[in-house]
């Protein structure tokens, strides 16, 4: 099974506050950091250094996908005007967690969101 943990964040998002809000989002499906398979996110964000930093941590593999792909992406629970405005997808947690868990790809956990990052969990 693929358990893939989509993130965003905003600039000057501490690793620390991605990490924060990764582990309730994996304490709330009852998932360790060791049954992920990947982090995922809007290609525009992969040298986000949260981002950068916490597969680093975690030693995970960074998949990063162009917004236009992950506006297409279907099964996204909660579309976001804001984060379309400042990415060019509605999505980008559950959209990329979606896409990079692959065919098949349910979220687990829908987005959550703290003061400058957000994380969804998606499973295949």
């Amino acid at each position: 099974m693929k358990w893939i943990l989509g993130v965003g964040c905003r600039q000057g998002c501490t690793v620390d506050e991605l990490a924060e809000l990764a582990l309730a989002v994996l304490r709330e499906a009852d998932c360790a950091v060791a049954a992920l398979t990947g982090l995922a996110t809007v290609d525009t964000r992969l040298e986000a250094p949260a981002v950068q930093a916490l597969a680093q941590r975690w030693q995970l593999p960074l998949l990063g996908f162009p917004a236009d792909q992950l506006a297409r992406q279907t099964g996204v629970s909660a579309p976001s005007s804001a984060v379309l405005q400042h990415t060019g997808s509605p999505s980008v947690a559950e959209a990329a967690a979606l896409l990079a868990a692959g065919s098949g790809a349910q979220l687990r956990v829908s987005k959550r969101k703290s003061a400058a990052a957000t994380a969804a969990l998606a499973y295949a």
